[in-house]
């Protein structure tokens, strides 16, 4: 076959070098950003493992302060068995007190009541006389009991005791007279027609007993007041 020579370049014409091949042109554009996508890649896990550190670190922190700070509150709080119990009101211990010696003030009542009526129609008088002088010890010895009694923190405590003191005294010279009654009753005499004659000793007793009635009232008026104020039981002037 004939032979043919490819003319050479003209002058100022470079020639012609070789064309790169297809996979290393692709490669070479590929490999020129992998390197800066990685980077990326790294700084964003660097910067994300960053914050959450510090989201974790502060969040722990912030438990640990609370903690403490309850633990702290927990330390300072007094418990409910180390605060001290409110104390027992004064008035109210004085008003039970008193209370207890007023249900025992009526026990001579009806004794006293069947005595009188007895020297009044001239019966039993032995008994009844030793049955008013007993009544009028019992009155004493409220009287007694009365004075060792507080009620300093009672409403109008002056009032009321003065009030118990002067129906029980005028309570016990009632009984005394009614029982000397008996006695002069008891005399050649002293009955009439089955009745018993008035004497000097009956009127004083009248006239002590009425005394005791007003001061019984007032008393009484009195007490309620404390009894309302104190759950306790009120009373009436025929039961002091």
């Amino acid at each position: 076959m004939p032979r043919f020579q490819v003319p050479a370049p003209g002058p100022g014409v470079p020639a012609p070098g070789p064309e790169p091949e297809p996979g290393r042109q692709r490669r070479g554009r590929g490999g020129s950003k992998l390197p800066l996508l990685a980077a990326v890649g790294v700084g964003i896990a660097v910067l994300g493992v960053g914050a959450g550190a510090m989201l974790s670190g502060g969040g722990g922190g912030g438990d640990d302060d609370k903690k403490d700070d309850n633990k702290s509150l927990a330390a300072t709080e007094p418990a409910e068995s180390d605060k001290p119990s409110p104390s027992a009101d004064p008035s109210k211990k004085q008003a039970v007190a008193l209370d207890k010696l007023l249900a025992d003030s009526n026990n001579s009542r009806e004794t006293v009541i069947g005595a009188v009526r007895d020297v009044g129609k001239c019966s039993n008088l032995k008994q009844a006389a030793t049955d008013l002088r007993a009544a009028a010890k019992q009155r004493d010895g409220l009287v007694g009991r009365l004075s060792g009694l507080t009620v300093d923190k009672l409403p109008k405590n002056a009032q009321l005791t003065a009030a118990l003191n002067k129906a029980w005294k005028a309570s016990a010279s009632a009984d005394n007279h009614y029982a000397a009654w008996a006695d002069q009753v008891a005399r050649k005499k002293g009955c009439r027609k089955g009745h018993a004659r008035q004497t000097n000793h009956s009127a004083a007793g009248n006239r002590a007993s009425g005394e005791a009635t007003q001061a019984k009232q007032q008393a009484a008026t009195l007490w309620n007041a404390i009894a309302q104020q104190h759950g306790l039981t009120k009373r009436d002037r025929t039961q002091l």
